[in-house]
């Protein structure tokens, strides 16, 4: 049943990652059929992680009520009727609308199973756990391409998707019974072979704890950079290099595709190497890739660049939340992930406006520039971070 149960949190992570890059691999065209200013998708991205951010932040209480299982089922559906709204919006105001219901759907499952499989499984399973994240994301801009190169018809793209989601929904209806066994058996992997780090903490508030400030800046960051690619990327394409719509929203597929990819094969690096190594690693290649779209080279570089900086990017956020038990203790994961949750959100509400509305003052040939920075910005934070935990391993 725990193996079952697992298959279920894989296919609910491809559902929570098939509507996040949609809205930057249709935007070239959508902004055309609604008449809008460049910047207007950033304000859609911001609208979207905001109703994100208020669902993380209240996720312990609601978990606590509904449990993990009726909250990823409830997620689906919010998610699914959102993107149904997408396909047949009639204006930009009613995108403004059902943005606010995907985002809603979103935070309270993502906190819930991340903080599951952090307790729960070995670092391995919440590698692969994001790699169906990233199976989602990468098929998403894949199918949206494909309407868009052959009719033009993003709200085609939309309305597939929708139904996807929506028979996922079905799945997650039919294996309720199995969570409430799963939740009754004791018979969980969990990692009983593994210190804690900071588990006498109970008395302490969790913002209190030390680190814990410096974890939230790195998600912040992280998720800066990895929504900033993602929204901006085919813009970038398009309007820099001169590359067709469609094509330009296969080639960010691809980035989502290095980040899918990644995380699979670090599953398998992690029985080698910690997930410390692992998040600086990544760091460092996605450093690279950034800077391979700052050189003046032939626009297939740039195609090499994105794949680079998904490969890089792929890691760093499932281990950074498989740490977080090991690092502040299991008593307060919980509510840390929602916390840490909320400002990786926040990252990916506040970050790629910001490009957004710079760009269509100046050009969005500026995208690259901001890559670079906010990946170093993620780096320093990270690197703050460990250095603080190893000297309050050896107190």
């Amino acid at each position: 049943m725990t193996l079952l149960l697992l298959i279920i949190i894989y296919l609910a992570f491809i559902s929570l990652g098939l509507p996040d890059p949609l809205l930057g691999a249709a935007w070239p065209v959508m902004q055309q059929d609604f008449e809008v200013p460049l910047e207007t998708a950033g304000i859609l991205s911001m609208v979207t992680a905001g109703g994100t951010i208020v669902s993380s932040l209240v996720s312990g209480k609601v978990i606590h009520r509904f449990g993990t299982g009726k909250v990823t089922l409830i997620s689906c559906l919010m998610t699914a009727g959102a993107l149904l709204g997408f396909a047949f919006a009639p204006s930009i105001l009613w995108l403004v609308v059902w943005t606010i219901l995907l985002g809603l759907g979103a935070g309270s499952v993502d906190t819930a199973l991340n903080n599951y499989v952090a307790n729960h499984y070995k670092a391995h399973h919440m590698s692969w756990l994001h790699s169906f994240w990233g199976v989602g994301a990468t098929l998403g801009p894949i199918i949206m391409a494909q309407f868009i190169s052959t009719q033009h018809a993003w709200r085609s793209g939309y309305l597939t998707i929708s139904g996807i989601q929506f028979t996922l929904a079905v799945v997650l209806l039919l294996s309720l019974p199995l969570w409430n066994r799963v939740s009754k058996n004791n018979n969980v992997v969990e990692e009983d072979d593994e210190v804690h780090l900071y588990e006498a903490t109970k008395q302490v508030k969790p913002l209190q704890i030390k680190g814990v400030k410096l974890s939230l800046l790195t998600f912040l960051f992280y998720c800066g950079v990895e929504a900033t690619v993602g929204l901006w990327g085919s813009s970038f394409l398009v309007n820099v290099k001169d590359i067709p719509a469609a094509v330009a929203a296969q080639w960010v597929s691809f980035y989502w595709g290095g980040l899918t990819i990644g995380r699979f094969l670090t599953g398998f690096v992690t029985f080698k190497m910690s997930n410390r190594m692992l998040i600086r690693t990544g760091q460092i290649i996605a450093l690279v890739g950034a800077s391979l779209l700052l050189l003046p080279l032939p626009s297939t570089v740039s195609l090499v660049g994105f794949i680079v900086i998904g490969f890089g990017l792929a890691p760093i956020f499932p281990c950074m939340v498989h740490e977080t038990p090991y690092r502040f203790g299991k008593s307060h994961s919980q509510t840390i992930m929602g916390y840490q949750m909320a400002l990786a959100y926040t990252g990916g509400t506040l970050m790629p406006p910001i490009l957004g509305f710079i760009a269509s003052s100046t050009t969005i040939g500026i995208f690259p520039f901001f890559i670079v920075v906010y990946i170093v910005l993620m780096l320093i934070s990270s690197e703050q971070l460990i250095a603080l935990l190893r000297k309050r391993a050896h107190v």
